[in-house]
C-alpha cells in the first residue's frame, strides 16, 4: 500500500537564492509597491506603512544582521535536504502555486494536477537586460533554461481520478506546449533544485491558485483536498512511499511575525480548527501561499512535527520582508 512517509514545508522567497548584500534589490521592490498586503486586509504603500509602525526594524536591516539570517536559512534548507534523503521517497508531491508562470487569465483553475512524464520548467531568461541580481534568483529557481522535472504519471493519474470520486473537481494537465512562453515556476524548481541534490525523485506537481481572484479557495477547502489527498494516496495498493512538501509563504511582504508562530504552533499541535479558519483577508498576495502549507497539513495529519523553524526576514525599516519557515514531518 502506498503511503505518505514524510512531509516539508519550506519557504521560497528570493532572498533564500541571493546573499545577504543583494536583498537590497527585493527592498528597493518594496518601497515602490502600492499595495504592500497586512493581515487584516489592506492594501497600502509603503510610506502608509512606516507612518502607522515606524522604523522599528532600522537597527535589523544593517548587511552583518543579514548574512546572520542568511547562514540560518541556508541550514535550515540543509536541514530539510537530509530529512528528505531520511525519508528516501519514491514520490514527492509538491504543492505550490503558480505564479503566470504555467496559467494565466485566460484559463486558471483553482486546483490543478499535472500529470505528464516530464514538467518543464519556463525560461525566464531569455531578456538580455535582466540584471545579474534577479539572474542569480531564476537560476536559484531553475528559471534561468528550460529544465526538464522527472514527475510520476501514474501517482499523478491516481491523485486525479481519486479526487474526482471524492467529488473534488481538479484540473488536469499533461503537457508544456511552450516552455519559452509558459512552463512551471518558482514553486517548483526551487524546492528539486535546493532541497533534491542529485537524487532524481518524481514529483506530483499540485497547483493551487492562491494568487489570482475570483477563485481562490478557502483555507477551509485546501485543508480538506489535503484529506483527501492522503486517502486517496493510502488507497493505492502498490507499495509507494510519497513526501508531501508545500512549497512558499508564510507571511510576506509585509512581515506578520505573530501570525506566522500561530501558524507554526497550529502545525505542531495539529490545530486543524486554527488552520482551517485563517481569515482570507491575512491570505493575500504572498501571504496566500500559506494555503499551500494548510493544505499539506491536511495530507500529513497522520505525521508529527518533528522539527520547526522560523526567521522573520525583514528588509526594510518598516518590517517588508519574508516570514521564512522550514518545517519537516515524519
Amino acid at each position: 500500500m502506498a503511503r505518505i512517509v514524510s512531509g516539508i514545508a519550506t519557504s521560497h522567497t528570493p532572498l533564500l537564492t541571493l546573499g545577504a548584500a543583494q536583498w537590497i534589490h527585493r527592498a528597493n521592490i518594496d518601497y515602490e509597491n502600492p499595495k504592500l498586503n497586512l493581515s487584516d486586509g489592506r492594501l497600502i504603500p509603503y510610506a502608509d506603512l512606516l507612518a502607522e509602525v515606524g522604523p522599528r526594524y532600522a537597527g535589523e536591516i544593517d548587511v552583518a544582521s543579514l548574512s546572520l539570517k542568511e547562514q540560518a536559512c541556508n541550514a535550515e534548507l540543509d536541514k530539510l535536504a537530509a530529512a528528505l534523503a531520511e525519508a528516501n521517497p519514491d514520490a514527492v508531491v509538491i504543492i505550490g502555486d503558480d505564479q503566470a508562470e504555467l496559467f494565466n487569465g485566460a484559463n486558471q483553475p483553482a486546483f490543478a494536477i499535472y500529470h505528464g512524464a516530464i514538467a518543464h520548467t519556463i525560461d525566464k531568461l531569455q531578456d538580455p537586460a535582466t540584471p545579474d541580481w534577479l539572474r542569480t534568483v531564476r537560476r536559484g529557481y531553475m528559471l534561468d533554461r528550460v529544465h526538464e522535472l522527472k514527475c510520476a504519471p501514474e501517482l499523478a493519474l491516481q491523485l486525479i481520478t481519486g479526487l474526482i470520486d471524492e467529488d473534488i473537481d481538479v484540473a488536469a494537465c499533461d503537457r508544456v506546449e511552450n516552455p519559452l512562453k509558459q512552463g512551471f515556476g518558482h514553486a517548483y524548481g526551487f524546492v528539486v533544485k535546493r532541497l533534491f541534490g542529485d537524487r532524481q525523485i518524481p514529483i506530483v506537481p499540485v497547483l493551487l491558485n492562491t494568487y489570482f481572484g475570483p477563485n481562490v479557495p478557502s483555507a477551509r477547502r485546501c485543508h480538506d483536498i489535503g484529506r483527501a489527498i492522503r486517502r486517496v494516496v493510502e488507497s493505492w495498493p502498490d507499495d509507494l512511499r510519497v513526501t508531501v512538501v508545500a512549497s512558499g509563504g508564510l507571511s510576506h511582504f509585509v512581515v506578520d511575525e505573530p501570525l506566522d508562530r500561530k501558524i507554526l504552533a497550529a502545525l505542531e499541535n495539529r490545530d486543524a480548527d486554527f488552520l482551517r479558519n485563517l481569515p482570507r483577508g491575512a491570505l493575500n498576495s504572498g501571504s496566500s501561499e500559506i494555503l499551500n502549507w494548510v493544505t499539506a497539513a491536511g495530507a500529513l495529519e497522520g505525521l508529527q512535527v518533528r522539527s520547526c523553524e522560523y526567521l522573520p526576514l525583514r528588509r526594510t525599516p518598516a518590517g517588508t520582508g519574508v516570514g521564512a519557515g522550514f518545517v519537516t514531518w515524519f
